[in-house]
Protein backbone atom coordinates (compact mmCIF):
# COMPACT_ATOMS: atom_id res chain seq x y z
CA UNK A 1 0.00 0.00 0.00
CA UNK A 2 1.35 3.38 -0.76
CA UNK A 3 2.59 5.39 2.02
CA UNK A 4 0.55 8.38 0.99
CA UNK A 5 -2.53 6.09 1.63
CA UNK A 6 -1.99 5.78 5.12
CA UNK A 7 -3.99 8.47 7.65
CA UNK A 8 -3.81 10.12 10.64
CA UNK A 9 -6.18 8.63 12.89
CA UNK A 10 -6.34 8.49 16.96
CA UNK A 11 -7.97 5.66 19.70
CA UNK A 12 -7.64 2.38 20.72
CA UNK A 13 -8.76 -0.72 19.36
CA UNK A 14 -9.13 -3.32 21.60
CA UNK A 15 -7.91 -6.62 19.34
CA UNK A 16 -8.73 -10.31 19.56
CA UNK A 17 -4.88 -11.30 18.71
CA UNK A 18 -5.34 -15.13 17.16
CA UNK A 19 -2.59 -17.91 17.81
CA UNK A 20 0.36 -17.96 15.79
CA UNK A 21 0.86 -14.34 15.16
CA UNK A 22 3.62 -12.34 16.68
CA UNK A 23 2.10 -9.16 18.81
CA UNK A 24 3.95 -7.45 15.64
CA UNK A 25 2.69 -9.15 13.23
CA UNK A 26 -1.26 -8.67 14.75
CA UNK A 27 -0.28 -5.00 15.00
CA UNK A 28 0.62 -4.74 11.27
CA UNK A 29 -2.20 -6.40 9.94
CA UNK A 30 -4.64 -4.16 11.77
CA UNK A 31 -2.58 -1.33 11.01
CA UNK A 32 -3.29 -1.72 7.68
CA UNK A 33 -6.82 -2.63 7.94
CA UNK A 34 -7.16 0.88 9.75
CA UNK A 35 -4.14 2.83 7.19
CA UNK A 36 -3.48 4.21 10.13
CA UNK A 37 0.00 5.92 9.84
CA UNK A 38 0.90 5.24 13.09
CA UNK A 39 0.11 2.39 15.53
CA UNK A 40 1.51 0.41 18.68
CA UNK A 41 0.19 -1.86 20.92
CA UNK A 42 0.46 -2.40 25.11
CA UNK A 43 2.31 -5.51 26.27
CA UNK A 44 3.04 -7.97 23.79
CA UNK A 45 1.37 -11.49 23.89
CA UNK A 46 3.85 -14.66 22.50
CA UNK A 47 2.91 -16.16 19.68
CA UNK A 48 1.40 -19.23 20.81
CA UNK A 49 -1.38 -16.60 23.47
CA UNK A 50 -4.65 -15.16 21.91
CA UNK A 51 -6.91 -12.85 23.77
CA UNK A 52 -6.81 -8.84 24.73
CA UNK A 53 -4.32 -6.47 22.61
CA UNK A 54 -4.86 -3.21 23.21
CA UNK A 55 -3.99 -1.37 20.04
CA UNK A 56 -3.45 2.28 19.77
CA UNK A 57 -3.16 4.69 17.24
CA UNK A 58 -2.06 8.29 16.26
CA UNK A 59 -2.08 10.73 19.82
CA UNK A 60 -2.98 7.16 21.49
CA UNK A 61 0.77 6.20 21.34
CA UNK A 62 1.27 8.35 23.42
CA UNK A 63 -0.33 6.67 26.45
CA UNK A 64 1.11 3.06 25.47
CA UNK A 65 3.61 3.05 28.02
CA UNK A 66 1.81 3.77 30.75
CA UNK A 67 -0.72 1.25 30.09
CA UNK A 68 2.14 -1.45 29.75
CA UNK A 69 2.49 -1.52 33.60
CA UNK A 70 -1.04 -2.06 33.96
CA UNK A 71 -2.58 -5.24 35.89
CA UNK A 72 -3.56 -7.71 33.63
CA UNK A 73 -5.80 -11.51 33.50
CA UNK A 74 -5.18 -14.71 31.92
CA UNK A 75 -6.56 -17.88 31.29
CA UNK A 76 -3.73 -20.38 31.15
CA UNK A 77 -3.56 -24.18 30.21
CA UNK A 78 -0.23 -26.28 32.26
CA UNK A 79 0.87 -29.92 31.12
CA UNK A 80 2.42 -31.76 33.52
CA UNK A 81 5.16 -33.68 33.43
CA UNK A 82 7.06 -32.36 30.68
CA UNK A 83 9.52 -29.35 30.19
CA UNK A 84 10.49 -27.77 27.15
CA UNK A 85 13.19 -24.98 26.11
CA UNK A 86 10.79 -22.15 26.05
CA UNK A 87 8.59 -23.34 28.97
CA UNK A 88 5.47 -23.31 26.44
CA UNK A 89 3.87 -25.61 23.43
CA UNK A 90 6.44 -24.38 21.17
CA UNK A 91 9.67 -25.30 22.21
CA UNK A 92 11.59 -28.48 21.92
CA UNK A 93 11.20 -31.44 25.04
CA UNK A 94 13.85 -30.97 27.28
CA UNK A 95 12.74 -33.56 30.06
CA UNK A 96 9.72 -35.88 30.43
CA UNK A 97 8.96 -37.15 34.10
CA UNK A 98 6.23 -38.82 36.02
CA UNK A 99 3.32 -36.85 37.65
CA UNK A 100 3.28 -37.74 41.29
CA UNK A 101 -0.29 -38.26 42.71
CA UNK A 102 -1.56 -35.23 44.41
CA UNK A 103 -4.51 -33.90 45.20
CA UNK A 104 -6.05 -30.40 44.02
CA UNK A 105 -5.22 -29.42 48.16
CA UNK A 106 -1.78 -30.15 47.15
CA UNK A 107 -1.65 -28.33 43.64
CA UNK A 108 -3.12 -25.63 45.71
CA UNK A 109 -0.28 -25.35 48.62
CA UNK A 110 2.15 -25.20 45.31
CA UNK A 111 0.52 -22.78 43.57
CA UNK A 112 0.45 -20.40 47.18
CA UNK A 113 4.05 -20.50 46.61
CA UNK A 114 3.93 -18.33 43.88
CA UNK A 115 1.44 -15.51 44.81
CA UNK A 116 1.67 -12.51 46.06
CA UNK A 117 5.13 -10.59 45.23
CA UNK A 118 8.12 -13.08 44.14
CA UNK A 119 10.95 -13.52 42.38
CA UNK A 120 10.73 -14.95 39.26
CA UNK A 121 13.20 -15.93 36.81
CA UNK A 122 11.87 -15.15 33.20
CA UNK A 123 12.38 -17.82 30.33
CA UNK A 124 16.00 -17.79 28.71
CA UNK A 125 13.63 -17.70 25.33
CA UNK A 126 12.20 -13.95 25.78
CA UNK A 127 12.25 -10.84 24.39
CA UNK A 128 14.55 -9.49 27.23
CA UNK A 129 17.50 -7.17 26.10
CA UNK A 130 21.30 -7.92 27.24
CA UNK A 131 23.86 -5.34 25.77
CA UNK A 132 21.14 -4.85 23.58
CA UNK A 133 20.24 -7.92 21.90
CA UNK A 134 16.78 -9.89 23.27
CA UNK A 135 18.04 -13.06 25.23
CA UNK A 136 15.72 -15.27 22.88
CA UNK A 137 18.21 -14.30 19.57
CA UNK A 138 21.47 -15.33 22.16
CA UNK A 139 19.96 -18.81 22.96
CA UNK A 140 19.15 -19.39 19.63
CA UNK A 141 22.64 -18.71 18.30
CA UNK A 142 23.65 -21.12 21.40
CA UNK A 143 25.07 -18.40 23.85
CA UNK A 144 25.09 -19.64 27.22
CA UNK A 145 22.31 -17.03 28.58
CA UNK A 146 22.13 -16.19 32.09
CA UNK A 147 18.42 -15.03 32.60
CA UNK A 148 18.00 -11.74 35.62
CA UNK A 149 15.73 -12.56 38.13
CA UNK A 150 12.97 -9.85 39.03
CA UNK A 151 10.21 -9.12 41.29
CA UNK A 152 7.05 -9.73 40.02
CA UNK A 153 3.61 -9.80 41.24
CA UNK A 154 0.62 -12.01 41.35
CA UNK A 155 -2.16 -10.98 42.69
CA UNK A 156 -4.00 -14.77 42.16
CA UNK A 157 -3.26 -17.94 40.98
CA UNK A 158 -6.02 -19.91 41.19
CA UNK A 159 -7.04 -23.45 39.80
CA UNK A 160 -9.85 -23.68 37.70
CA UNK A 161 -10.28 -27.15 36.52
CA UNK A 162 -8.02 -29.99 36.53
CA UNK A 163 -8.09 -32.96 33.70
CA UNK A 164 -5.72 -35.67 33.97
CA UNK A 165 -2.01 -33.91 33.89
CA UNK A 166 -3.76 -30.62 32.63
CA UNK A 167 -4.39 -28.20 34.94
CA UNK A 168 -6.03 -24.67 34.38
CA UNK A 169 -5.54 -21.89 35.60
CA UNK A 170 -6.76 -18.32 36.26
CA UNK A 171 -3.78 -15.52 36.67
CA UNK A 172 -3.56 -11.82 37.68
CA UNK A 173 -0.64 -10.29 37.72
CA UNK A 174 1.32 -6.69 37.47
CA UNK A 175 3.74 -5.75 34.30
CA UNK A 176 7.07 -7.77 33.63
CA UNK A 177 5.08 -11.66 35.24
CA UNK A 178 5.89 -14.34 32.45
CA UNK A 179 3.01 -16.98 32.66
CA UNK A 180 5.14 -19.24 31.13
CA UNK A 181 7.69 -19.09 33.86
CA UNK A 182 4.44 -19.91 36.44
CA UNK A 183 4.08 -22.95 34.99
CA UNK A 184 7.27 -23.90 35.04
CA UNK A 185 7.64 -23.07 38.92
CA UNK A 186 4.48 -24.58 39.58
CA UNK A 187 5.41 -27.91 37.63
CA UNK A 188 9.06 -27.62 39.65
CA UNK A 189 7.04 -27.38 43.14
CA UNK A 190 4.64 -30.18 42.05
CA UNK A 191 8.05 -32.14 41.53
CA UNK A 192 7.81 -33.09 38.07
CA UNK A 193 7.70 -29.55 35.39
CA UNK A 194 5.60 -28.36 33.19
CA UNK A 195 5.13 -26.06 30.47
CA UNK A 196 2.61 -23.85 29.68
CA UNK A 197 0.37 -24.87 26.45
CA UNK A 198 -2.28 -22.23 26.08
CA UNK A 199 -2.69 -18.46 27.15
CA UNK A 200 -5.68 -16.33 26.73
CA UNK A 201 -5.36 -12.72 27.94
CA UNK A 202 -8.96 -12.05 29.43
CA UNK A 203 -8.14 -8.22 30.39
CA UNK A 204 -5.67 -5.23 30.56
CA UNK A 205 -6.66 -2.80 33.34
CA UNK A 206 -8.71 -0.23 32.66
CA UNK A 207 -10.17 -2.81 30.08
CA UNK A 208 -11.91 -5.03 32.25
CA UNK A 209 -14.53 -6.05 30.32
CA UNK A 210 -13.51 -5.65 26.80
CA UNK A 211 -15.26 -5.52 23.52
CA UNK A 212 -12.48 -7.38 21.27
CA UNK A 213 -12.47 -7.54 17.97
CA UNK A 214 -10.86 -10.54 15.91
CA UNK A 215 -9.13 -10.16 12.60
CA UNK A 216 -11.29 -11.61 10.74
CA UNK A 217 -14.30 -9.68 12.01
CA UNK A 218 -11.99 -6.12 10.98
CA UNK A 219 -11.79 -7.86 8.06
CA UNK A 220 -15.38 -8.21 7.20
CA UNK A 221 -16.01 -4.67 9.04
CA UNK A 222 -13.88 -2.96 6.16
CA UNK A 223 -14.83 -5.04 3.83
CA UNK A 224 -18.87 -4.11 4.30
CA UNK A 225 -18.02 -0.51 4.56
CA UNK A 226 -14.21 0.69 4.65
CA UNK A 227 -12.35 2.47 6.77
CA UNK A 228 -15.17 4.39 7.96
CA UNK A 229 -16.66 1.38 9.58
CA UNK A 230 -13.71 0.41 11.07
CA UNK A 231 -13.62 3.86 12.49
CA UNK A 232 -16.44 3.51 14.71
CA UNK A 233 -14.46 0.40 16.90
CA UNK A 234 -12.23 2.94 18.37
CA UNK A 235 -12.12 4.50 21.62
CA UNK A 236 -10.66 7.57 22.68
CA UNK A 237 -7.48 7.67 23.98
CA UNK A 238 -9.36 8.89 27.20
CA UNK A 239 -10.56 5.77 27.81
CA UNK A 240 -7.55 4.10 28.64
CA UNK A 241 -6.64 6.55 31.13
CA UNK A 242 -9.48 6.35 33.55
CA UNK A 243 -8.01 5.03 36.66
CA UNK A 244 -6.33 8.03 36.80
CA UNK A 245 -7.24 11.06 38.61
CA UNK A 246 -8.53 13.91 36.75
CA UNK A 247 -8.13 17.92 37.19
CA UNK A 248 -10.26 19.72 34.99
CA UNK A 249 -8.60 23.21 34.09
CA UNK A 250 -9.60 26.24 32.05
CA UNK A 251 -8.96 27.51 28.53
CA UNK A 252 -6.12 29.62 29.83
CA UNK A 253 -4.88 26.89 31.75
CA UNK A 254 -4.97 24.28 28.87
CA UNK A 255 -2.90 27.00 27.24
CA UNK A 256 -0.52 27.16 29.74
CA UNK A 257 0.21 23.24 29.98
CA UNK A 258 0.53 22.67 25.84
CA UNK A 259 3.25 24.99 25.93
CA UNK A 260 4.73 22.96 28.58
CA UNK A 261 4.56 25.00 31.05
CA UNK A 262 3.91 24.49 34.68
CA UNK A 263 0.67 25.39 36.52
CA UNK A 264 -0.23 26.30 39.86
CA UNK A 265 -3.40 24.93 41.33
CA UNK A 266 -5.74 24.42 44.18
CA UNK A 267 -8.08 22.10 43.31
CA UNK A 268 -5.72 18.91 43.89
CA UNK A 269 -3.10 17.84 46.30
CA UNK A 270 0.06 15.78 45.46
CA UNK A 271 -0.37 12.78 42.89
CA UNK A 272 2.04 10.68 41.21
CA UNK A 273 0.28 11.61 37.72
CA UNK A 274 -3.30 13.03 37.15
CA UNK A 275 -5.28 13.66 34.02
CA UNK A 276 -5.39 17.09 32.94
CA UNK A 277 -8.87 17.78 31.05
CA UNK A 278 -10.43 20.69 29.25
CA UNK A 279 -14.09 21.69 30.19
CA UNK A 280 -14.93 19.29 26.98
CA UNK A 281 -13.82 16.63 28.63
CA UNK A 282 -10.57 16.26 25.97
CA UNK A 283 -7.31 15.35 27.37
CA UNK A 284 -5.00 18.10 27.31
CA UNK A 285 -1.88 16.59 29.20
CA UNK A 286 -0.77 14.03 32.04
CA UNK A 287 0.92 16.17 34.85
CA UNK A 288 2.16 15.30 37.75
CA UNK A 289 1.30 17.71 40.89
CA UNK A 290 3.86 18.30 44.02
CA UNK A 291 3.28 19.11 47.34
CA UNK A 292 3.08 23.15 46.48
CA UNK A 293 0.34 22.10 44.22
CA UNK A 294 2.62 22.75 40.94
CA UNK A 295 1.35 20.38 38.16
CA UNK A 296 4.37 19.75 35.62
CA UNK A 297 3.53 18.55 31.81
CA UNK A 298 5.08 14.96 31.99
CA UNK A 299 2.97 13.89 28.15
CA UNK A 300 0.59 16.44 26.18
CA UNK A 301 -1.63 16.04 23.63
CA UNK A 302 -3.33 17.33 20.71
CA UNK A 303 -7.11 18.24 21.71
CA UNK A 304 -7.60 19.02 17.82
CA UNK A 305 -7.27 15.23 17.10
CA UNK A 306 -8.56 13.69 19.73
CA UNK A 307 -12.43 14.33 19.72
Amino acid sequence: MPRNDFRDISGILLLDKPPGLSSNQALQRVRHLFRASKAGHTGSLDPLATGLLPVCFGEATKIAGFLLGSRKAYDAEVRLGVTTTTDDAEGEVVATRPVPEIDDAGIEAALATLRGRIIQTPPVYSAIKQGGVALYKRARRGEDVQVPQREVDVDRLDLIERTGERLRLHVECGSGTYVRSLARDLGERIGCGAHLTALRRQWVDPFRKPAMWTLDQLRARAEGGGVAALDTLLLPLEQGLEALPALTVTDEQAARLEQGKPLLQTAMGETALCRALDDRGRLVALVRIDAAGEARVRRGFHRAVVA
